[in-house]
């Protein structure tokens, strides 16, 4: 039976480390998701009103199909700024991508970047032409480590899960032949992540020992079809996003790195109602570190990757906005 790794993170993956960073006066945080070299990664967009950057150099075909980092951020549109400083951290650091070596000319790091809507969340947003989050990247960056706290930190800091707080969530599997996949998500839903007039999560049939709380499926669905339960009352375009990274140790070529992060977006629909709506930026992307073959026929262990991936996801869902949320928390 397949179960999650030592710590449950994404960090199970060797050599993968996560730092957080956030500012309690603005309600705000930033996620860096750090691959030990530079990986393979893909990306898909599933939601309405996305915001992302670096997001077309990964489409298959083009230049560049590895990266140095992946971040996740607060902010709408100005968390984008985070990646200008774990971009400047990387190239300190002689990292990056590059044609050719040449003398007193920087690497260029590849960090795509995808942020949620905080803004009206609370905390002091008048920043004026100040706005934290090239800061908050590189404090991130400075965190990073191979353990990380869940709940109300990072990118999930200032984030609402429907009218639950949101948060930051991360799980891991380990497959019966050795392959590992984690991943790591800010919860910023428009959906709920619970069924009608329940404590249960929509993802509690992946959900491993008691994660999330153990609460399990309730006794019989008794909810109108139409009834969104805790979703949010009032969205609005681009005001609602799940962000995640899904990674992998197995050594998968760009096209089949795409078909993870196709597969695994599915964990979202298992654990938020509704999801992928005109108003959500749902992003996944997905890595491969590339340190484990994968067996013949590849087809179907990527297959099995990806279904292992999308369950991995529901349950880092579920598990953020349960670590996020005291136990008397209602649906």
């Amino acid at each position: 039976m397949a179960n999650p790794g030592q710590f449950n993170l994404i960090t199970d993956i060797d050599g993968i480390m996560v730092g957080n960073a956030e500012d309690e006066g603005v309600a705000t945080g930033v996620t860096v998701i750090r691959p030990p070299a530079r990986s393979v990664c893909a990306v898909h967009i599933a939601g309405g009103g996305p915001g992302t950057r670096e997001t077309d150099a990964l489409k298959l075909g083009t230049l560049v199909d590895d990266v140095d980092a992946i971040v996740l951020s607060g902010g709408s549109v100005y968390g984008l700024a985070s990646a200008d400083g774990v971009i400047a951290e990387l190239g300190a650091k002689g990292d990056g991508f590059a044609l050719m070596e040449l003398p007193g000319v920087p690497k260029s790091p590849i960090v795509p970047s995808a942020i949620l809507y905080d803004l009206a969340n609370g905390g002091d947003k008048a920043w004026g032409t100040s706005p934290p989050y090239l800061r908050l990247g590189h404090e991130a960056f400075a965190d990073l480590s191979d353990s990380f706290q869940l709940g109300r930190t990072g990118a999930g800091y200032g984030a609402r899960a429907g009218a639950l707080q949101g948060g930051l969530g991360s799980t891991s599997i380990v497959s019966n032949d050795g392959l590992t996949v984690g991943a790591i998500v800010a919860v910023n839903s428009f959906g709920s992540v619970k069924v009608p007039n329940t404590q249960s999560f929509w993802a509690a049939p992946y959900e491993i020992g008691d994660e999330f709380g153990g609460i399990g499926m309730p006794d019989r669905f008794d909810f109108d079809p139409e009834d969104w339960g805790a979703a949010k009352a009032n969205p609005a375009p681009r005001e609602n996003t799940t962000i995640a990274t899904i990674a992998t140790d197995a050594a998968l070529t760009p096209s089949e790195t795409q078909r993870l992060a196709d597969m695994a977006v599915a964990g979202m629909a298992r654990a938020i109602r509704p999801v992928f709506a005109p108003f959500d930026g749902d992003v996944v992307f997905a890595i491969s570190t590339g340190t484990k073959d994968l067996s013949e026929p590849r087809a179907l262990t990527l297959a099995s990757l990806g279904e292992l991936a999308a369950s991995t996801l529901a349950r880092a869902i579920a598990r953020g906005v349960h670590a996020a949320n005291p136990p008397d928390a209602t649906s």
